[in-house]
């Protein structure tokens, strides 16, 4: 066989202009302090050289050029990088929070209070560290969908089959798709009759049967039958691909979350600054400068904020929610327009039965009791609701026998020694118009003793909790606009807006559209995304937050910001909550400890404060800014409010 080593993965990032080779993360999602790595080691570094220096100083009472030493291979190795990086944001007028803390490094070495400069160091790189280590992601989201695809195709020849690379593929190429593989191209059915999963890429909540003359979408997961289609498409023109490229340009253009220690930062950092000057000027004393920008070193925003997230990150896990990016945690409660998939968010993402339509003298009961019966031997898609709607109503079941069920005619058998056909509303042809009318959704024709019995009529019902769960968030959350996207049909997608309350609907819609309507409505409002398939993983990536949803494809949930995996309403009003009490705790922390900051900071400027009085004092307030912080890990009684 020939197996050649290109991925699909290769070809996207070659149309794209992108190199070939491991997918990258692109750019982050969110502004971190530092952007370099290494702050855990530079932590490490400083608590070291500060026992060292402390050891050396006053245990074995060594001369100054011997205790400053670790302080000084602390502030060359740990502390230089850290002005650099502070240096080239400066430059590009990004003032943040850790700016100040960057002046106190510079200027506690140019007056010699090498100590003081450690400390800070240790201050400055040590909140970064802990919510690194709270966060870590384990894959990129173009990484887990290069993963999802095959790198081969099976190419018939004869009777026989060549395994192809996909960049060998062409069009009108005969391909053999074999039994839970994933369609490596869009293509049409030519051979065979199966099903295919195509949920992650459309939103249709069923599988669909494919029979010749069938298309099928490259990404859908092929059922228990060998089909053998036409490539119609090249594999880097296939729909999988396109969402690749989709997603690989919303992850680029993903909006940047100021982040909370920056927007308190950005009108603290001049005050302290201009006090700071100020003070040296009036007193002709640089000891006062340090003193000044010490104390007013922003450790409540550097350290307290990121203790408030992980607090947060560790209730959300404790309550079956993962968050993994803590940026967009400061944001959720914020977001005043949220926007839906259908499938398997506001509904169950399975069929039920929404209605029988029985045709005298047939009863509901009795129907429903002997198609239930039959269905216990098919693995069709609609088979599980209707078993499942026989033991809602705790009907029994009959004894079966001579089942059959060839492709395309139905299913048949005995059922308590009556001749029972399960079967579409084409089969039956000119029996077929004693029938109602055809409704939206999906449908089959049961037949007892070869005699119209039922329609059965299937829809994705909504969750329980979907109508209370939405008509509760403008009241209790703010949220100004609720939006349904989906890529179903328009009559499925109506009837589920109908039911739950939405008036913003938007259906059949293609993962590009999604996006582009996202990024739409982000341009007025903050939005959150919630949904759980493929297809939703560009637009979570394009809103200010995304959500996967329940039992998510790894695709969304490396894309989503948060994922929950409970499929429960109630852990989104749960992930709000939880969002809402962390900003507040968080800004009690932070605004609380620079107000005594403040105090301090005219302390030392009347010369009241020298500079290592001030790096305790600020070590004090830091204590109780941690502290407060430390509540956001202690459980409520309750998080949700519907």
């Amino acid at each position: 066989m020939e197996i050649v080593g290109t991925t699909l993965e290769n070809q996207v990032r070659h149309q794209s202009g992108v190199p070939a080779g491991p997918s990258s993360p692109g750019e982050p999602a969110f502004e971190t302090p530092l952007k370099k790595p290494g702050e855990s080691t530079i932590a490490g570094i400083a608590v070291a050289g500060i026992a060292l220096h402390l050891l050396l100083r006053f245990v074995f009472s060594f001369p100054p050029i011997v205790y400053f030493l670790p302080l000084w291979v602390v502030l060359v190795v740990g502390g230089a990088p850290l002005i650099f990086t502070l240096a080239k944001k400066a430059l590009a007028r990004k003032f943040g929070s850790d700016l100040l803390a960057g002046i106190s490094i510079l200027t506690a070495v140019l007056v010699r209070e090498y100590l003081v400069g450690v400390i800070v160091v240790l201050m400055l790189s040590g909140g970064e560290t802990l919510e690194r280590f709270a966060t870590r992601r384990a894959s990129s989201v173009l990484d887990a969908l290069a993963k999802r695809v095959p790198s081969t195709g099976h190419r018939k020849a004869g009777n026989s089959l060549v395994d192809i690379s996909l960049a060998d593929i062409t069009i009108g190429d005969l391909l053999v798709v074999l039994p839970h593989e994933i369609c490596p191209v869009d293509g049409v059915v030519v051979e065979g009759r199966g099903r295919m999963d195509e949920a992650y890429l459309t939103g249709e909540p069923y599988e669909i049967s494919k029979t010749p003359g069938s298309g099928v979408l490259s990404g859908a997961i092929n059922g228990e039958t060998a089909v053998v289609i036409r490539a119609e498409k090249l594999p880097v023109n296939s729909r999988y691909a396109r969402i690749m490229q989709v997603m690989k340009e919303t992850e680029q253009r993903r909006p940047r979350l100021r982040r909370l220690g920056d927007l308190l930062g950005a009108w603290y950092t001049p005050v302290a600054v201009a006090l700071a000057v100020a003070a040296w000027a009036l007193s002709g004393a640089s000891e006062r400068f340090l003193a000044v920008v010490v104390i007013a070193t922003p450790c409540p925003l550097l350290l307290a904020i990121p203790v408030a997230i992980i607090g947060a990150i560790s209730v959300s896990a404790r309550r079956g929610i993962v968050i993994k990016n803590p940026a967009a945690l400061e944001q959720i409660d914020r977001c005043r327009t949220l926007i839906f998939d259908k499938t398997g968010t506001l509904t169950y993402g399975e069929p039920s039965v929404s209605e029988i339509v029985c045709v005298d003298p047939f009863q509901r009961a009795e129907v429903l009791r002997l198609a239930a019966s039959l269905e216990m031997y098919s693995k069709h898609p609609l088979a599980g609701a209707v078993i499942r709607a026989a033991r809602e109503g705790e009907l029994p079941f009959e004894a079966v026998s001579q089942i059959s069920e060839r492709p395309g005619e139905g299913l048949r058998g005995i059922v308590g020694g009556r001749q029972v056909l399960l079967t579409s509303r084409k089969q039956l042809g000119e029996a077929g118009r004693e029938l109602p009318a055809q409704a939206p959704g999906l449908e089959c024709v049961a037949m007892v003793d070869d005699k119209l019995a039922a329609v059965f009529r299937f829809r994705d019902v909504p969750r329980a909790d979907s109508r209370m769960f939405l008509s509760h968030l403008r009241p209790r959350h703010a949220v100004r606009k609720l939006i349904l996207v989906s890529g179903d049909r328009e009559s499925e997608v109506r009837y589920l807006a109908e039911e739950v309350g939405i008036r913003d609907v938007h259906a059949g819609k293609s993962p590009e559209e999604k996006v582009e309507i996202v990024r739409a409505e982000t341009r007025h409002e903050k939005t959150l995304f919630m949904g759980d398939g493929i297809n939703d993983a560009p637009a979570m990536q394009a809103a200010t937050v995304g959500v996967a949803f329940g039992h998510a494809s790894d695709i969304a949930a490396e894309a989503a910001d948060a994922v929950i995996l409970e499929p429960s309403l109630s852990k989104v009003d749960e992930l709000i909550h939880i969002s809402a009490r962390m900003r507040s705790i968080a800004l009690q922390s932070a605004v609380g400890g620079m107000a005594l900051s403040m105090i301090g900071m005219i302390a030392a400027a009347f010369g009241y404060l020298p500079p290592i009085g001030g790096a305790i004092a600020q070590e004090v307030i830091d204590l109780a800014a941690v502290l407060n912080a430390v509540r956001v890990a202690i459980p409520s009684k309750s998080l949700t409010d519907f």
